[in-house]
């Protein structure tokens, strides 16, 4: 057990102070978000784009490049969602109607995360370059040898791709993307020495089925009041 807890922290020695406290922070504004999200306020995206903002950065540092650019997307994705939102407010300002999704969005989900998939795997071919400072002379480098690391940082990336931008649509079975993103990154975050990160994975998790029950019971007493 001693040996599990030396294992996870250890990367923490070599964290600078700012490090450890952006994760922290980026962690607690991740969480904050889920809990709006789940409560159908509409403050999940100024507390999405605060965390999204500082992943960007966490991520790269971490040469998970797949996380970097869903982060990146999060942020593009949270100020779209901001904009349905506030078009779709209900009479207290705050809350939004939600539904499931049609066969039709799932066709583009399917879609989208084939592209994405594709896309993050691109991403690390050309890794050489990236970790050299996007110097191009390292081309030749570049080889189509990938990670099972790599592999699993470009499914979750399609994952939570597909999360995002059902929750910007107010799709209940956004929630499903995320418990499965959520499951693959806890063990994830731990290899890479992210302990904090994975903590909030485990939170948002919680959260996350939390969210899936009372955006059901949102939609069910919104079709009786319709009725």
């Amino acid at each position: 057990m001693n040996d599990f807890i030396d294992y996870i922290f250890a990367p923490y020695k070599t964290y600078s102070t700012l490090n450890i406290l952006l994760e922290i922070i980026a962690t607690l504004f991740g969480i904050i978000s889920v809990y709006y999200t789940y409560k159908r306020n509409i403050l999940v995206y100024p507390t999405t784009i605060i965390s999204t903002f500082i992943f960007i950065y966490l991520f790269f540092n971490w040469g998970l490049y797949g996380e970097t650019i869903i982060n990146i997307y999060y942020t593009s994705m949270a100020i779209y969602g901001w904009i349905l939102w506030q078009k779709n407010l209900e009479a207290d300002h705050k809350h939004v109607d939600v539904s499931w999704a049609s066969k039709k969005e799932y066709l583009y989900a399917t879609l989208l995360f084939a592209l994405s998939f594709i896309f993050i795997l691109t991403i690390y071919y050309f890794r050489p370059v990236i970790q050299n400072g996007f110097d191009f002379s390292f081309i030749n480098q570049c080889k189509l040898h990938y990670s099972k690391i790599d592999f699993v940082d470009a499914s979750t990336t399609a994952i939570f791709l597909i999360g995002m931008w059902m929750m910007a649509r107010r799709k209940i079975d956004n929630w499903y993307f995320w418990i499965i993103g959520d499951l693959i990154m806890i063990p994830l975050m731990i290899y890479k020495g992210a302990v904090i990160t994975s903590v909030q994975y485990i939170v948002l998790l919680i959260l996350s089925f939390i969210g899936l029950i009372d955006w059901i019971k949102s939609a069910k007493n919104s079709q009786k009041i319709v009725s």
